[in-house]
C-alpha cells in the first residue's frame, strides 16, 4: 500500500484551509449581522495554517514545537467560541483559556523535565477531544432538523471519533501515533485529520447559509423596526387564514390602531424616542393578543390586528384590553393613546382590501369622535354566493 506523503498532506491541507479562512471571512462581512461565528472561525482557520507551518518549521526547536501546539489550540477553541456565538450562546472564554494553558504547561512539562512523546500525544487528544465535544454538544442542544445541521455535526463526529482514537492508542503506549512517521494510521489520521478540519468549515458554512435563507425570508416579511409582520407578511398569513375560515365556517375581525398625534410624539421627543414608542406599540399588543392572532405594521404609526376565528363580541374584549395594556403608564416610553377601527368579516367572499377599508373608515371614526377610543365598522358584507330561487 502506498501512503501518501505527510508533508505534501500538510502543505495541501494548509493552502485550503488558508483558501476558506478568506471565503469565511467574506461571508462575515457580506453576511447579515444576525448571523455570528464567521470570524471566529475564519481567524481559527488562520491560527491552523499559522500552528502547521510553525510545526514544519520547528525542527529540533521544543519551544517552536510548543509554540505550534498552543496556536493550533488557540484556533480549535475558537471553532468553538464561533460556533457558540453562531447559536447566540454566551462564549466559553473559560473553556479556551483552560485548553491552551493546559497544552502549555503539561507538554511543556514532558518535553523538558520529563521527556514523553506518547504522554504529549496522549494530553493533546484530550484537549482535542473535550473541544469538539463541546461543539457537538452545541450542536445538538441548539441545531434544527435540518440537513445542514446533521451534515455538520456528523462532520464533528467524524474528526471527535479520529482524535478519540489517536488519544486511546497513545495511552495503551501505540507506536503508530507520531504523524511524521510511516504507520498506516498515522498516514490516515493525517489525511483524514486535515481534511475533516476543511469539511467542518465546510460543514459550519452549511449552517450558516441555511441561517442566510432564513434571516432573508424572515426580513422580507417582517417589519425591520417592529419585527412585526409587514404587508406582505400580513397578506401571506391572511391567505392562511382566509382559507381556514371558508373551510370552517367561521368569522375573523380585524384591527386597524393609529397612534394619536404620533407626529407631536417625534416633534417633541425625537424620532428616536418615536421609535421607541412604534416598538412598544407592537410589544403591547403582542401581549394582549392570543397565541393565534397576528399583528402587523402598515407603515408610519399604522397597526393592523388580525383575529383568526373571532366573532365581534370576543374582538371587542380583546380590543379593550389592548387598550388597557397602551394607557398603563411605562416610566421609559411618553404617554400616548391610539384609536381601533374594528371590522368583522362574517363572509369568505369579502376580500382583504374590502375588510381593511371598512377597518380603516371605522378607524377614521374613532379619531372624529375624540381618539384615544374604538369604533365598529357598521357596514357588513353579504356573501356574493345566494340560494337560487325556487
Amino acid at each position: 500500500m502506498i501512503l501518501p506523503d505527510p508533508n505534501t498532506i500538510l502543505l495541501m491541507s494548509t493552502l485550503m484551509a488558508g483558501a476558506m479562512s478568506v471565503v469565511l471571512y467574506s461571508a462575515h462581512l457580506n453576511f447579515p449581522k444576525e448571523i455570528r461565528g464567521l470570524r471566529e472561525w475564519a481567524l481559527a482557520l488562520v491560527l491552523l495554517v499559522g500552528g502547521v507551518l510553525l510545526f514544519a518549521a520547528q525542527g529540533k526547536s521544543n519551544v517552536l514545537l510548543l509554540l505550534a501546539n498552543v496556536i493550533m489550540t488557540w484556533g480549535l477553541a475558537l471553532t468553538v467560541i464561533g460556533t457558540e456565538r453562531f447559536y447566540q450562546l454566551k462564549p466559553s472564554w473559560h473553556l479556551f483559556h483552560a485548553c491552551w494553558i493546559l497544552i502549555a504547561v503539561l507538554l511543556g512539562y514532558w518535553l523538558w523535565i520529563t521527556p514523553s512523546f506518547i504522554t504529549r500525544v496522549a494530553i493533546s487528544s484530550v484537549v482535542v477531544f473535550t473541544l469538539h465535544v463541546r461543539v457537538l454538544y452545541v450542536i445538538w442542544k441548539n441545531g434544527d432538523h435540518h440537513f445542514s445541521t446533521w451534515f455538520f455535526g456528523t462532520l464533528m463526529l467524524i474528526e471527535a471519533i479520529m482524535v478519540g482514537t489517536r488519544g486511546t492508542l497513545a495511552l495503551v503506549g501505540g507506536s503508530d501515533v507520531n504523524l511524521l512517521g510511516s504507520g498506516t494510521f498515522a498516514a490516515l489520521y493525517l489525511a483524514t485529520s486535515h481534511f475533516m478540519i476543511l469539511m467542518m468549515t465546510v460543514g459550519f458554512m452549511t449552517v450558516c447559509t441555511r441561517r442566510l435563507q432564513i434571516t432573508l425570508e424572515r426580513r422580507s416579511t417582517l417589519d425591520p423596526l417592529t419585527l412585526t409582520l409587514n404587508r406582505r407578511g400580513f397578506a401571506d398569513i391572511y391567505i392562511k387564514e382566509h382559507a381556514l375560515m371558508r373551510r370552517e365556517g367561521t368569522f375573523m375581525t380585524m384591527l386597524n390602531l393609529d397612534i394619536d398625534y404620533f407626529k407631536k410624539i417625534n416633534d417633541s421627543y425625537g424620532h428616536a424616542v418615536g421609535d421607541k414608542v412604534l416598538v412598544d406599540v407592537a410589544e403591547m399588543i403582542a401581549k394582549a393578543m392570543r397565541v393565534s392572532d397576528h399583528v402587523a405594521r402598515f407603515g408610519g404609526e399604522e397597526f393592523v390586528v388580525l383575529l383568526p376565528a373571532t366573532n365581534l363580541d370576543r374582538a371587542l374584549h380583546i380590543t379593550q384590553r389592548i387598550q388597557t395594556a397602551l394607557r398603563t403608564p411605562r416610566p421609559e416610553i411618553p404617554p400616548y393613546t391610539v384609536s381601533i377601527g374594528v371590522a368583522c368579516q362574517n363572509s369568505a367572499d369579502e376580500s382583504l382590501d374590502s375588510i381593511l377599508i371598512r377597518a380603516d373608515r371605522a378607524l377614521y371614526a374613532a379619531k372624529e369622535k375624540g381618539r384615544d377610543r374604538y369604533e365598529v365598522a357598521t357596514e357588513v358584507v353579504q356573501p356574493l354566493r345566494t340560494a337560487a330561487k325556487v
